[in-house]
């Protein structure tokens, strides 16, 4: 260190308190990277990796990136899954004496980053266990969200339904393998565990909200809770650097909303599709005519958070149907909120004094529509809409502040000047026009010296570095005056200046330098002025996004035939030609073929449903459960009819994977994904199964699959799809009540098959694999071949040896199927099995005891 300059050391000693991230050292118009931070990001930015050779010290690799661009690469930065740490110059490096002093003004991690999407949340979330709970707390810091509740579920399950883009969890839970294996798939950060102290976490809430106790906020004695919100805070307040005006504690309650794990958002792609996309063939994207970021992000949560309170289901399906019926006021709400911005995050903004001049003008904008929205959702005939207005304030108090203190069209930096309008400050306009008469004078001084001089060429000039001048070719340089003194030479010319031009140069700049000066003092008063509306700017925001999601059902449901479903308390799911809502708007070939159902958890519980592959059973079985869903959000839905009686939780079992990382192999992950069905659903809960026991042997493969829907059906009663190929279990209703079969319906054309997509009552007799396998692209040998073996299976045709076709020559068979014994061996098992006494007469239980004693079967 002693041979390192002084502006090493500073980096150096600011670096070792931000080892954990990118430190972007601001240097001139740059921010400059050194070391193992260069190395990095040269890699992910793509930019070119020089060195830094000064004096004695050793070569340093470095790299960077000009400061007006900072914002793209910072993104790129997080988006790799780093921290990056902005170190700013803190004081005038012509007030500096030395080294000019340098700062870390904020650390940006994925949780305070400003997300890609405006329709998305951007959370962070802390959490600590307790007990057999979990205690979480959420902070968006772009909309000021601050959320805490308690769950039961695993803590997967809630990182996978919150998306949360950064976790904080205690460091003693570093070392917990159930954690670690959890949390290193995310960005996440283990912080002191003093942090989670009750009494220290408590003291921080109580200073940051002004507050003398939690009791307001609802959650005064929830321990776990406040000891994760606590050191949320403090977490944030850290690496912000300044406040982030987190207005209030919210707290979920879990016992009104459905809980949607990890493998059902997953199954029914709520928010993405199955290859992890998130455009076409998610639910999210079927639903968002959303014309606000606002609104989108509602829906969003809205699918994650379906209600099941009837009461407040009913009032958003009504205000739906206000909307659908009244078209005059759909297109009034639209039209206004197509012009409005993110007011949410811009109210932020402007609480945390991060907003530009840009952003009041986007505010201005947007506000300046609450009135007409207002005005519209008060007229309408639907209840719940009018209580929505009572939320919107028209706030002209900030309209006319803004209107009258920011210039239309601002500069986006702040410290340029051109900000405040003319006539808003009597001081900005003394220094405005002290500067313009400054300028105009300059202005006047070319055509002046041209005239004096008779030089038709010469120009007054400034810039950054030499101020003003008077600049004169070199074909005229035999004509400057000799009160011109030389100041630069340049290949085409000279550079001159003159005692008047640097008298009106030091008053014009002065007058300039103070004028932005005082333009950004009285910005920073008019965000002050807005801070005081913030409260009712974020109730607007907060009402606005319930109008836009409730407009967006509306619009979903007109577009596309929709029904407004039936939602009451009982255990009935009725629905009459349902439709796939994705799938029905994706183009195909194929018309989608609606399909109807009947569920009740006292007399019709499960369905067991059979078909060949590929012929719908599972879009069928899905269709019903995103019915349910939609209903239970207050959107209409895709059916003729429907009639859904409240489901608590809606459960997948859908598709093979594995996850090889955990030694989990595709069986394992179907188990326990069963397992967890089977312990957590309730008689008001929606089962989806798809192929149980396919990971497994054949007899015991049907053997789980049988158990599992006979525990179902007797026990925990809930309401059951289960769609599967072993058309063994369509016998289960011979032996169970509340069971029934269905198939999908096929039509046969020679060697051809036709998928009717139609769902009919009974079992199906065929599975047509070898059919899909051809539609697959299998050798035309194989297809064939495997149609004989399948003859052979199904007329139990046997070769001369007693085996079957495709056993000869291999020696006696031992697989599970009684098809591959010997004929002899079958009529053996056969008289074994039978239970003859008190069935047969007697002389024929007598002939069949002879018999099975020659066969060996009787001692």
């Amino acid at each position: 260190m002693s041979e390192l300059t002084p502006l090493m050391k500073q980096y150096q000693d600011i670096k070792k308190k931000y080892a954990d991230a990118i430190l972007l050292f601001r240097l001139g118009d740059f921010y400059e990277m050194f070391g193992e931070d260069a190395r990095t990001a040269s890699k992910v930015l793509q930019i070119a990796l020089t060195t830094r050779e000064k004096g004695k010290e050793e070569p340093m690799p470095m790299c960077g990136v000009p400061y007006f661009a900072a914002d793209s690469y910072i993104t790129k930065l997080i988006k790799a899954g780093h921290k990056v740490a902005v170190c700013e110059q803190v004081e005038d490096p012509k007030d500096a004496k030395g080294i000019v002093q340098r700062e870390v003004v904020r650390v940006i991690t994925p949780g305070t980053h400003t997300p890609e999407s405006p329709k998305e949340n951007n959370y962070i979330m802390s959490f600590m266990p307790e007990a057999k709970k979990h205690c979480i707390a959420l902070v968006d810091v772009s909309t000021g969200e601050f959320i805490i509740y308690e769950t039961l579920k695993p803590i997967e399950d809630e990182i996978a339904r919150v998306e949360p883009k950064e976790i904080i969890y205690p460091e003693s839970l570093k070392d917990n393998l159930h954690y670690s294996e959890t949390l290193k798939e995310h960005f996440s950060t283990p912080i002191e565990d003093w942090r989670f102290d009750y009494e220290e976490a408590y003291r921080c809430l109580l200073r940051y909200f002004k507050v003398a106790s939690l009791e307001g906020y609802g959650c005064e004695g929830m321990t776990g809770c406040i000891s994760s919100a606590g050191a949320l805070l403090s977490y944030i307040e850290e690496i912000e650097k300044v406040s982030s005006n987190l207005k209030r504690i919210s707290l979920r309650s879990e016992s009104s909303t459905m809980f949607l794990d990890a493998s059902t958002q997953r199954n029914l792609e709520l928010l993405r599709n199955l290859k992890g996309e998130k455009a076409e063939g998610s639910l999210l994207w079927a639903l968002d005519e959303t014309l606000t970021p606002m609104g989108g992000r509602f829906l969003r949560a809205a699918l994650l958070n379906p209600l099941t309170d009837v009461r407040l289901i009913r009032k958003r399906l009504n205000a739906v149907r206000h909307l659908v019926e009244d078209y005059s006021l759909a297109e009034t709400l639209r039209n206004s909120l197509r012009k409005v911005q993110d007011i949410e995050r811009l109210e932020r903004k402007v609480s945390m004094s991060t907003a530009n001049p840009r952003d009041l003008i986007a505010l201005k904008t947007s506000i300046s529509h609450l009135p007409h929205i207002k005005k519209a959702t008060l007229s309408s005939a639907d209840d719940y809409l009018r209580e929505l207005s009572e939320g919107i304030s028209e706030l002209p108090e900030v309209i006319d502040l803004i209107q009258k203190g920011i210039v239309e069209h601002p500069p986006l930096g702040l410290k340029e000047g051109g900000i405040i309008k003319d006539g808003f400050s009597k001081e900005v306009d003394e220094l405005r026009a002290a500067s313009r008469s400054g300028k105009n004078y300059i202005a006047s001084l070319e055509a002046e010296e041209r005239q004096k001089t008779g030089i038709s060429s010469l120009k007054v000039g400034y810039n950054r570095i030499f101020g003003y001048y008077i600049e004169v070719t070199n074909a005229n340089l035999e004509q400057v005056p000799e009160r011109y003194i030389r100041k630069q030479t340049l290949v085409s010319g000279e550079r001159f200046i003159t005692p008047e031009v640097k008298e009106f140069e030091s008053k014009v700049i002065g007058a300039e330098e103070k004028l932005k000066a005082l333009e950004y003092h009285v910005f920073g008063e008019i965000l002050e002025s807005i801070r005081e509306h913030s409260e009712r700017i974020l109730s607007s925001a907060r009402s606005l996004s319930i109008v836009d999601f409730l407009l967006s059902l509306a619009v979903v449901a007109k577009r596309h035939n929709y029904v407004m479903p039936h939602v009451d308390e009982g255990t009935g799911i009725k629905i009459l030609e349902g439709r796939h809502p994705v799938l029905e708007r994706l183009p195909t070939k194929e018309r989608f073929i609606s399909n109807s159902v009947y569920l009740d958890s006292k007399t019709q519980r499960l369905l067991i449903i059979t078909g060949p592959n590929m012929a719908g059973k599972s879009t069928y079985i899905r269709q019903i459960a995103l019915i349910a869903l939609m209903s239970q959000i207050g959107s209409f839905v895709p059916a003729d009819e429907a009639d859904i009686g409240v489901v608590d939780r809606v459960f997948t079992r859908i598709g093979a994977s594995d996850f090889l990382i955990k030694g989990q192999s595709t069986f394992m992950v179907e188990m326990i994904e069963t397992a967890n069905i089977l312990n957590n659903a309730t008689e008001r809960s929606l089962i989806l199964l798809d192929e149980i026991g396919r990971g497994t042997s054949t007899f015991d493969g049907i053997s789980i699959a049988w158990a599992t829907a006979e525990y179902i059906v007797r026990h925990i009663m809930a309401r059951t799809l289960f769609a599967t190929h072993y058309n063994e279990l369509t016998e289960l209703p011979l032996s169970v009540d509340a069971v029934k079969n269905l198939n999908v319906a096929v039509k046969e054309w020679g060697e051809e098959i036709i998928f009717l997509r139609k769902i009919e009552e009974g079992p199906a007799d065929k599975s047509y694999g070898i059919h899909v396998a051809r539609l697959a692209g299998m050798p035309e040998e194989i297809v064939h071949r495997a149609k004989d073996v399948l003859m052979s299976l199904e007329q139990e045709t046997l070769a001369t040896t007693g085996m079957p076709r495709l056993q000869r020559g291999k020696g006696k068979a031992q697989g599970q199927l009684n098809l591959f014994i010997g004929a002899q061996d079958v009529l053996v098992l056969d008289l074994k099995n039978m239970d003859i006494e008190g069935i047969l007469p007697e002389d024929a239980v007598r002939k069949l005891k002879e018999l099975k004693e020659k066969a060996g079967l009787i001692p």
